[in-house]
């Protein structure tokens, strides 16, 4: 289903999700409309992340309804996820330590890589085609880690690297696969504020580039009132706020919740 901008690319409808007793999300809506940047914030255990993983279908919501170009996500699998143009990051960075950089990247293209059940079989033998698509598959890592500023870090290893750099790989491993919708959770944890500041150039020029609707979940606020075109606030499993930056920002509940909390720590 085509969507044109300005339409709802992903909607978030009344979803909910318990753990035993435990309410994470609590009738939770939002939209992220086609060409957006929105921000979702909140405090820790505010269920930012638990968003994130119905989403992307890590986890069942109990009640609800999450549609992406008009199709029912929650009829997907998680590993169809990918193909239908969906990729993110994580808040803890899920590298392969003992994979080099390149690598790494190239699992985000596996969608691209080998889709007949032969494949492993073909590769193995050094079937042309094989070896074509590898070279491709390398040729588009190499691209997406130019793009983040890494391109010459292909073929040292992920472990031992700085998180920063961590972090930056994994973003070229989601944008290596050409998605249409980008998650970013807590993409400037752990970094600096001159590298937070690079990050959101970053994420403007990801956003301006390649057409990418984004939704990132951060907590350093400079950042996303920078970036984003809307913000939605979750406390507690339970959305509080969805507005502007400057509507969010001046929102009591978020003030009292999160905000307040955030001046009287920094």
């Amino acid at each position: 289903m085509a969507t044109v901008a300005g339409e709802a690319l992903l909607s978030v409808r009344q979803v909910g999700i318990r753990f035993g007793g435990i309410v994470a999300l609590d009738d939770v809506s939002f939209e992220v409309a086609q060409g957006s940047i929105v921000g979702l914030i909140g405090p820790n255990g505010a269920g930012k992340t638990t968003m994130f993983n119905c989403i992307t279908r890590l986890y069942q919501p109990t009640s609800g309804q999450i549609t992406f170009e008009g199709a029912d996500l929650l009829a997907e699998p998680a590993h169809r996820i990918i193909r239908r143009g969906i990729a993110r990051t994580f808040q803890n960075v899920e590298l392969f330590p003992r994979m080099t950089v390149l690598q790494n990247v190239m699992v985000g293209d596996h969608i691209n890589i080998g889709r007949s059940r032969l494949y492993p079989l073909l590769s193995a033998v050094g079937m042309p085609s094989t070896l074509r698509d590898e070279r491709e598959a390398q040729d588009r890592a190499r691209e997406a880690l130019r793009y983040v500023g890494l391109p010459d870090i292909e073929r040292k290893f992920a472990g031992g690297l700085s998180f920063g750099t961590l972090k930056a790989v994994e973003l070229a491993r989601a944008l290596v696969s050409q998605p249409r919708l980008l998650l970013l959770d807590e993409p400037a944890g752990g970094l600096n504020h001159d590298e937070v500041a690079e990050l959101a150039t970053l994420i403007q020029r990801i956003h301006r580039d390649m057409g990418l609707t984004v939704l990132v979940v951060e907590h350093h606020m400079n950042l996303v009132m920078r970036i984003s075109d809307r913000v939605v606030c979750l406390d507690f499993g339970r959305k509080i706020a969805d507005g502007t930056p400057d509507q969010v920002r001046a929102n009591p509940q978020v003030i009292e919740a999160y905000l307040g909390t955030q001046e009287a720590a920094s």
